[in-house]
This record gives structure tokens, C-alpha cells and sequence, in this order.
């Protein structure tokens, strides 16, 4: 009877402390697994990233979609979203997160990002958040990233922004231990699914168009707070000079991206190749599979 008694126990206590967003990874090596013990937060461990993106053949290719698509017009930063929504299912140890010093596979991919309600200095920004799955068709990913970003600027209290909202309006020493206690809950897998599932900073990756702002050459930090393991900013579009394959200099339309990522979770050798998938899926849609315009 004992015996049946510590198996019941022992399954509820599995069932009791199991993240409702990853498992844990357990092949890691014991250097891998020291790491979260080491560097014991995000920003200690971050690798600050930059890519230029050549857009020669990504602007006549959005040109020649929206003309095709006009119920699902797409541009630049929607289209690396959709490219990050496939590198981190190809590349599964890109979509990793550090909780509690361990280290987690993520049981999905989940994409977030901020948008502005109007382009005024007074308007808020509300963040948005979508679940990605695998091999979905471009046009089916525009039509529910438009969507998204329609019901978010008409209603953008998630339960997770009503919680940390309510938060912001007690005395700073219950703030501060409220927060504390957020952070002891999420380490100890026991925060509630609900907000992990609506939380913005529980995601695989986010991305701020900092382009559209008219601001570029800026890294993101990383949140301590949440298991965002990536945070990507998009600069503006502009002209430079590029050596091409040739070995001459011509002008083209770049764009830069800056990424932060937490190195705790794979190598930087690893996550710097992975991350030159989205840049050849934005570079050039069409051979990266994508529907080519009619």
C-alpha cells in the first residue's frame, strides 16, 4: 500500500511542478546543463547579433503579392515573422527557454510582438501574440497576423496585461514583492497556464518594428521576466552600397536586423546559422519555398 501511495505521489507531483509551455531537456551535456548556474540570468548571458538584410528581391516580390493578394497584403516585418515562425520549427534548439536553472524545450511556437494603437505620441502600445504551426501557408499566416493586430488595437487587455495592470497600481513594496512572487511561481513551474498562454513575454521570440517608428540601429534587451529566450528589432529600410558576388559595389535596398538571444539555451555557433534562415527567406521568398506571385 505504501508503495502504490509513493507512485500516486510521486505522478501528482510530476503532474503538480510540469510547465504547461516546455519540457525539460534531459540529452543536454553537464557544461549545457551547469550554464543556467553560471549565468544565472538572461542578460548576462546574452549574444548581441546584427544582420543586414539585402531586400533586392524582397520588394518587387511584396509588390507583385499585394497585387495578387489584396485580401491578404503583406510587407516587410510581417513577412519575418512568418520566416521566424519556420526557422524555429526547423531548428528546434533554437526554441528553448532557462526557468528555475533549467533548461526547457518549448512545446510550441509562439510569436510576439508590439504594435501601436494610432502613430501619436499619446498612444499606447499593446502587444500581440500567435501561435505559429508548422508548415502553415504564407497567405493563411497573413490573413491571421492582420487579424491579430485588428482585435488587439480594438481590445488589447489580455489576462496576463490585466494582472501586471492591476500590479502597477499598488504601493511600490507590494509591487515588488508581488513581482517577486510572479517570478518564484513561473521558476517554480506553478504560474498559472492562463497567463503563461497570454503573457507577451512568455514566447519564443519577440519583435519590435522599430522601423516603422522611424528608428534604427537599436538592440533590444532581454526580459529576466517571462521565457523569452529571443528579442529582434527591425530597423529601417534605406540605400547602401553592397558588394555583390561579382566583387563590385552597387546600391540596393537594405534593411537591418539586430537580434539578443539567450546563449544559455544552444550555441552561439548554433543559433547565429540558424538565424540566417529567416534572412534568406526574407531576401528572396520565392526559392525559400513561399508562393510566388501570379
Amino acid at each position: 500500500m505504501t508503495e502504490l501511495t509513493d507512485r500516486r505521489y510521486g505522478r501528482f507531483m510530476r503532474r503538480m511542478f510540469r510547465r504547461p509551455d516546455g519540457t525539460v531537456v534531459r540529452d543536454e551535456s553537464n557544461v549545457r546543463r551547469m550554464m543556467p548556474y553560471v549565468m544565472r540570468g538572461r542578460n548576462e548571458s546574452a549574444v548581441w547579433h546584427q544582420q543586414d538584410y539585402d531586400l533586392s528581391k524582397t520588394s518587387p516580390w511584396l509588390d507583385a503579392w499585394n497585387r495578387d493578394h489584396p485580401s491578404a497584403p503583406a510587407g516587410l516585418f510581417p513577412l519575418l515573422m512568418y520566416a521566424l515562425g519556420r526557422v524555429f520549427h526547423e531548428r528546434p534548439g533554437l526554441n528553448r527557454f532557462v526557468s528555475g536553472g533549467r533548461i526547457y524545450q518549448r512545446n510550441h511556437v509562439d510569436l510576439a510582438f508590439s504594435v501601436k494603437v494610432r502613430m501619436d505620441d499619446a498612444s499606447p502600445v499593446v502587444g500581440v501574440k500567435m501561435r505559429v504551426p508548422r508548415d502553415e501557408p504564407f497567405i493563411e499566416f497573413m490573413r491571421r497576423i492582420t487579424l491579430a493586430i485588428t482585435e488587439a488595437r480594438a481590445a488589447p487587455q489580455t489576462i496576463a496585461k490585466k494582472a501586471i495592470g492591476r500590479l502597477g497600481g499598488l504601493p511600490a513594496p507590494l509591487m515588488s514583492g508581488a513581482m517577486s512572487a510572479l517570478r518564484a511561481l513561473d521558476a517554480w513551474n506553478l504560474l498559472p497556464a492562463a497567463m503563461i498562454d497570454s503573457g507577451h513575454l512568455h514566447s519564443t521570440v519577440y519583435v519590435a518594428n522599430l522601423g516603422s517608428l522611424g528608428i534604427d540601429q537599436t538592440f533590444l534587451h532581454l526580459c529576466e521576466y517571462g521565457t523569452a529566450s529571443f528579442f529582434g528589432s527591425l530597423g529601417t529600410t534605406k540605400r547602401a552600397v553592397v558588394v555583390g558576388r561579382d566583387g563590385r559595389p552597387t546600391v540596393r535596398d537594405v534593411v537591418q536586423v539586430r537580434w539578443s538571444f539567450d546563449e544559455r539555451i544552444n550555441d552561439g555557433f548554433y543559433c547565429a546559422h540558424s538565424l540566417k534562415i529567416p534572412q534568406q527567406i526574407v531576401e528572396d521568398p520565392e526559392s525559400r519555398g513561399l508562393a510566388t506571385p501570379s
